[in-house]
């Protein structure tokens, strides 16, 4: 099985200061993480100044204020970006960002990111899907508060503007998402409705949901992260700490050794093991050569000699090859 690409969602948790978007980057490399990202945009060009926060975001800062000013409080320059982009070469784990609109996605592109990744907020924005795609570059797309039309519709704008290469990230948009909302089985959905490569953009607490979307088949698992979940910002409560991310790759990694290549044979350890444990075809009473074996003359013990119990029907009836004392294993 191919590793799953994990992703250290760094968002916005580093509430708009350089310092802690680089301790995102040392703590997502210290986790094990494959790539950290962030989220980059200039203000007002996603949103206007009127527009209310989520009921989690004011319920998360303790602060009533509109979504303009809160995310231009959180908004990162381009060249505190290029910083993250050189630390992140410098310490060697992968930088990627989300851009939220188009002049930000050719920033991006020209310090170099490995994927062009897209929120499920550009669900059906044809016109940016359609320049996206026009990148060439490979695409992950997060599809929460979609339905299959959504995302045909996306896909499609991908591809008529010159994408080939598109994963699609099964996602509920709550944070952080209850059990009950996950609906992991719409990831299997996806694949079998678009035949694409499908991963997981993981908002619940803990590990069980990643690991059952891993052994599902899931290419791509994404995390929200932060250094600490009592930071003052709409995303922290909902995240992981460094320590639980780190168990986080942890169990992912585990369960992907786990699930193999489905190929059912003995491996290298039950072989041996099966020298001493599997039974095997022995005299039961003393047999002379060139006696004819009756199913009355062998019985199946554990031993370290003799065909294995399953050639029974091929020994019944054979002429011994030579005597055989009581619990001495049969040959041919």
């Amino acid at each position: 099985m191919d590793k799953c690409l994990i992703i250290a969602e760094a968002g916005v948790n580093h509430n708009g200061d350089l310092n802690t978007a680089l301790k995102l980057c040392d703590a997502a490399k210290e986790a094990g993480a494959d790539v950290v990202k962030f989220q980059t945009w200039k203000t007002e060009a996603i949103i206007t100044k009127t527009v209310a926060q989520a009921e989690y975001q004011q319920e998360n800062t303790g602060v009533q204020e509109s979504q303009f000013d809160m995310l231009k409080r959180l908004e990162l320059s381009y060249d505190e970006f290029r910083k993250i982009k050189e630390y992140c070469d410098s310490i060697g784990i992968l930088f990627a960002s989300t851009a939220d609109e188009a002049e930000s996605l050719d920033f991006l592109i020209s310090i170099g990111i490995p994927f062009i990744k897209i929120g499920s907020g550009e669900i059906g924005n044809i016109s940016y899907l359609r320049y996206m795609g026009s990148k060439k570059i490979p695409v992950i797309i997060s599809t929460g508060m979609s339905s299959l039309a959504d995302i045909d519709i996306s896909i499609q704008a991908l591809r008529e503007g010159g994408a080939t290469d598109i994963t699609l990230l099964h996602c509920t948009t709550s944070y952080p998402c209850v059990f009950e909302n996950v609906n992991l089985n719409a990831m299997n959905t996806i694949r079998e409705a678009f035949k694409l490569p499908v991963g997981y953009s993981d908002h619940t607490l803990g590990n069980t949901v990643a690991i059952a979307a891993v052994a599902m088949g899931a290419r791509v698992v994404e995390k929200h992260f932060t250094l600490d979940k009592n930071m003052e910002g709409p995303d922290h409560k909902a995240s992981s700490t460094p320590d639980e991310f780190k168990e986080y790759v942890k169990a992912i990694r585990e369960i992907e050794a786990a699930m193999g290549n489905g190929e059912k044979v003995p491996t290298k350890v039950e072989k041996e093991i099966s020298k001493v444990v599997l039974k095997r075809i022995v005299a039961k009473r003393p047999i002379s050569k060139n006696q004819v074996i009756t199913e009355d003359d062998i019985c199946v013990k554990r031993n370290n000699v003799g065909l294995p119990c399953n050639k029974w029907d091929i020994i019944v009836g054979t002429k011994a090859r030579k005597d055989y004392v009581v619990d001495e294993g049969i040959s041919i």
